[in-house]
């Protein structure tokens, strides 16, 4: 008896659900080779602001959790991509014309950095913060909070492991992310939307949008109601532009950067808003 093959529909990821574009374009997605693989859902302006909605809606639970539940959630992250290795081996493969073998080690790197993620989430804090020394009856001490809503433009090539390596250290610290996928190669982003939708990441903590990041990014970069921005992947783009319209209503930007970036502990502080505290000592 002959199966029918039925083809994926890629959409977006916003608010823990998978919808359509508002404006209902797509785009042709095409394997190494040029041939036709997909389409995928491009993302609107109104996708974006929907999208920026949803991770604010989400910013006080997320951020509420202790860092021990976030680690452990960052964890389930790599148990369930781990659990759905063939599909994205297939999918970078097609995608990106890579080797089997090759598209395997993205994957692994992909679970290897949020595993090591993880295990900062409820570590990273004590690092950063402080005990400040002063003169007088009084603690003076110093803690690492999350900034809040996190616009992220991908990086363009690995984009499973790109994307990974910027989503993940957001995370950590607490805040929410609304990132554009690689416009090129966006299969692997959403099959990741759909670990995340089927892990314990709660619904608007993590939005994916796929399309042009040219189209995006600009309207991102001046919402109001976003906090920061990694332009990570979006050194092909006018990013100067993007920065000006970032310190207009921004209070961290952090610039283009070249390839896939390495786990760091500095990438998690970035995103984080330093809150110091006095206290009296008891005289008794």
């Amino acid at each position: 008896m002959s199966h029918l093959t039925i083809p994926k529909t890629y959409k977006l990821y916003i608010g823990g659900k998978f919808p359509r574009s508002e404006s209902g374009r797509t785009y042709e997605v095409s394997t190494a080779g040029g041939e036709f693989l997909a389409n995928a859902a491009k993302a609107s302006r109104k996708d974006a602001r929907d999208a920026v909605v949803a991770a604010r809606k989400a910013v006080d639970g997320w951020s509420g959790t202790t860092g021990y539940n976030r680690g452990q959630v960052l964890y389930r992250i790599a148990e369930l991509l781990e659990g759905r290795r063939a599909q994205f081996v297939d999918e970078i493969r097609r995608s990106e014309g890579l080797s089997e073998t090759d598209a395997s080690r993205q994957i692994d790197a992909a679970i290897d950095t949020w595993v090591w993620y993880a295990g900062w989430a409820d570590k990273y804090v004590q690092v950063a913060g402080n005990g400040n020394a002063v003169s007088g009856p009084f603690f003076n001490l110093s803690t690492p909070e999350p900034t809040g809503v996190v616009a992220i433009v991908a990086p363009q090539e690995s984009a499973l492991l790109g994307l990974v390596s910027v989503i993940a250290p957001a995370l950590v610290a607490g805040n929410t992310v609304v990132v554009i996928a690689s416009e090129r190669h966006p299969l692997s982003a959403i099959s990741l939307s759909e670990v995340l939708a089927t892990s314990d990441v709660p619904g608007g903590v993590v939005n994916v949008l796929t399309g042009s990041p040219g189209e995006i990014a600009p309207w991102l970069a001046g919402h109001a109601d976003v906090n920061a921005i990694d332009l990570a992947g979006a050194g092909h783009l006018d990013w100067v532009d993007l920065e000006i319209a970032a310190a207009e209503t921004l209070m961290r930007v952090r610039r283009p950067e070249p390839g896939v970036t390495a786990p760091s502990l500095e990438r998690i502080v970035f995103f984080t808003e330093t809150k110091t505290v006095w206290h009296t000592k008891s005289l008794i």
